[in-house]
């Protein structure tokens, strides 16, 4: 009967042998499993190198979605340019517009200012033209009626000035006998009418008469209505009426 101490003793003299069947079996264990499993030893998951760098299929997604994204950003880019093109543009002719009607006002504006001021200075032409006339038509002397002759057809129009010489020559036969003599002052003129430059006005002067009947002097107003034309250097085409320098007559029609 052998002994077991013995056989305890040898084996523990001789692990190597015991180790190298223990190898020889954990080999054919992992072999075994191999050959059963080989889907999974050929289709492993993703290895943590796979994760880092990306496998070929995630690269080809990524590329793809990151074109996609790129196209439908410059697809929006391009419709945001476009818009704001549009408005810049439909501002920019609004602002023109806009220009363009306050210019056009601004220049209505000036040429009915630039109107209204030569209006006016026309008139107070013609009322100062009549205003002249009547002053110095207004002033006679019996001593010397050639120049009250001269006075009364200043300015006036060759047919006008033809009949107040006419009258001033009937006039002398008056104030030489009543040793007449005034003398006279502006008061105002008006324009009452204008058509195409042609001025109606009246013209009024104060007038300080002596002769034989009155030798401390009367003072009267004396009115001279007449025609005046622009158009042809402001000179006087007809005289409607004398007041009270002609002692209350009417002047020459």
């Amino acid at each position: 009967m052998a002994d077991p101490d013995k056989e305890r003793a040898e084996q523990s003299e001789s692990p190597e042998p015991l180790r190298k069947e223990v190898d020889a079996m954990s080999t054919v264990t992992t072999k075994s499993a191999t050959t059963e499993n080989p889907a999974e030893s050929d289709h492993q998951g993703p290895t943590e190198d796979d994760a880092v760098t990306g496998s070929p299929a995630n690269e080809s997604v990524d590329t793809a979605q990151s074109t996609g994204t790129t196209g439908r950003w410059k697809a929006f880019a391009g419709r945001s340019i476009s818009t704001r093109a549009v408005l810049v543009a439909g501002v920019t002719v609004v602002v023109v517009a806009v220009i363009g009607v306050l210019g056009w006002q601004l220049a209505a504006a000036k040429s009915e200012v630039s109107d209204l001021n030569a209006a006016s200075s026309d008139r107070q032409q013609a009322e100062k033209v009549a205003l002249d006339y009547a002053t110095g038509a207004a002033q006679m002397s019996y001593e010397n009626p050639a120049d009250w002759r001269t006075r009364l057809t200043k300015g006036t129009t060759p047919e006008l000035g033809d009949r107040l010489e006419k009258a001033s020559t009937s006039m002398e036969q008056l104030i030489k006998p009543l040793q007449w003599s005034s003398t006279a002052e502006p008061i105002a003129a008006k324009v009452e009418s204008d058509a195409g430059g042609v001025y109606q006005v009246q013209a009024f002067v104060n007038v300080f008469t002596k002769n034989a009947q009155a030798p401390d002097g009367i003072e009267s107003t004396a009115t001279y209505k007449m025609t005046i034309d622009k158009n042809n250097d402001w000179v006087i085409t007809d005289i409607s009426g004398i007041g009270s320098s002609f002692g209350g007559q009417q002047g020459p029609r």
